[in-house]
């Protein structure tokens, strides 16, 4: 605790890097678990695994589980967000590249939009969300024409269309789980309500992989030491040390600021999936990317409030910048 009050700034670096980097390297570790694990028993696994290491951590912090009450609140949300969300996103990647999938996830804030109707009159009265759901969608169609036309990876184009529609369940069941979270949060604090969540969402995992007989298919005695690797990834880094440090962050920055990661995570994903699994992303599928990532910043132009004093430093910088020496003003053409 006192390393940590006399460093604030790294703290605070620790956390957005932690966000930025490890939930745009979990679409790759997904890809190696999925080496030796199917599917559901994957999410099963990480989510069971990290929400009992939470659990007993805040047990042991003398916060105890309290009513039946809170765990169906956090049951639903665990569900919706992780089982529904980062399960069928799982699921996806059988049948298309980790790469495709943080791209095509990150079109997340545009179905938030769509589904929050409380704020609809909000949303849309204002031009640059109106915009940037049109850019967005336009990035959209472009990222999926070439997709679904491409010839990557080894799954029937019927596959591919179906992996893409999952997708697009997966960011509708994120959304709606956040927004039930945000009406109907439990009693407990934010780590105890995220250990139940992952808990439940485990056990969902695992009875959906029942159903789907993923444990008759399960090659327990054959798995490779990379889905292992993949797996350690996923709980300890995608489940645990991101997810606190977003909750974190929550606490003590401005959310705007904090879902910057939304702009970072598929740029992560893109360079990861290129350097550790050689995949290969199109000229198309890289506008389709910039266009959606256009569209998201627009929608939350609305948002992003420049401080004064900010506008004023920027403004002594670009005079040293664009400045000689010798005081002469450098002409800058753009």
């Amino acid at each position: 605790m006192s390393f940590i009050q006399k460093h604030p700034k790294l703290l605070l670096l620790f956390a957005f890097a932690s966000i930025y980097i490890i939930w745009g390297s979990t679409f790759l570790a997904i890809s190696y678990g999925l080496k030796g694990f199917p599917p559901f028993l994957l999410s099963g696994l990480r989510f069971l695994i990290a929400g009992i290491i939470l659990l007993v951590w805040r047990d042991l912090k003398g916060e105890r589980t309290s009513s039946f009450r809170d765990w169906k609140k956090n049951g639903i949300t665990g569900i919706l967000i992780l089982t529904g969300g980062t399960g069928l996103v799982t699921w996806g990647e059988q049948y298309i590249t980790s790469t495709e999938a943080a791209i095509a996830i990150a079109t997340g804030p545009f179905w938030f939009i769509a589904i929050d109707r409380k704020n609809w009159k909000n949303y849309f009265s204002n031009i640059s969300t109106i915009a940037g759901l049109i850019v967005g969608f336009a990035g959209l169609l472009l990222f999926l024409n070439d997709s679904i036309h491409s010839a990557g990876g080894a799954a029937p184009k019927t596959m591919r269309i179906a992996a893409f529609a999952v997708l697009a369940l997966s960011s509708i069941s994120w959304v709606l789980g956040s927004l039930y979270s945000k009406h109907y949060r439990a009693t407990h604090s934010t780590f105890k309500n995220i250990s139940q969540q992952l808990v439940v969402a485990g056990v969902a995992s695992f009875i959906i992989a029942t159903f789907r007989g993923e444990w008759h298919a399960f090659p327990a005695a054959t798995i490779p030491v990379s889905a292992w690797l993949g797996l350690a990834f996923l709980v300890f880094f995608g489940s645990i040390v991101a997810y606190i440090s977003y909750i974190w962050l929550l606490s003590v920055k401005h959310p705007v600021i904090v879902s910057t990661h939304t702009y970072i995570n598929p740029v992560v994903a893109v360079l990861a999936g290129w350097l550790f699994l050689n995949e290969s992303i199109s000229l198309l599928q890289l506008a389709g990317l910039l266009v959606i990532l256009a569209g998201v910043l627009l929608t939350n132009a609305a948002s992003y409030k420049i401080n004064k004093r900010l506008v004023v430093k920027i403004r002594r910088a670009s005079r040293t910048l664009f400045s000689s020496p010798s005081g002469d003003k450098y002409l800058v053409d753009f």
